[in-house]
């Protein structure tokens, strides 16, 4: 008898969260004990830029989620092709950026 099934977490995603959020600027911060990723919606001509979504890790899921998103990139470029960065694409995305908690 397999028991594969028995021990796969069913995962639930309901209509609401299927949708998505749009984000165009992440900001990564951590401690000692977590990492937090700070989704934001950057609009042109906005003073402000809020939060969409707050993510929480323990670090070795950041980790893993690193290495996760590393190869979802590395197999999107060998079937689409390379992504391109701007060429000042090394400088952080956070210049100039203040936020509040």
């Amino acid at each position: 008898m397999d028991n594969y099934d028995d021990d796969q977490i069913k995962i639930e995603l309901d209509e609401e969260t299927a949708l998505g959020t749009y984000s165009n600027l992440a900001v990564i911060t951590h401690s000692s004990s977590e990492f937090i990723l700070d989704f934001i919606r950057v609009m042109p001509g906005t003073p402000k830029a809020p939060v969409q979504s707050r993510i929480v890790l323990a670090p070795e899921h950041a980790k893993r989620l690193m290495m996760a998103l590393g190869d979802n990139i590395k197999r999107y470029e060998q079937a689409l092709g390379r992504i391109q960065l701007p060429e000042d694409a090394n400088l952080p995305p956070t210049v100039n950026v203040k936020g509040e908690a």
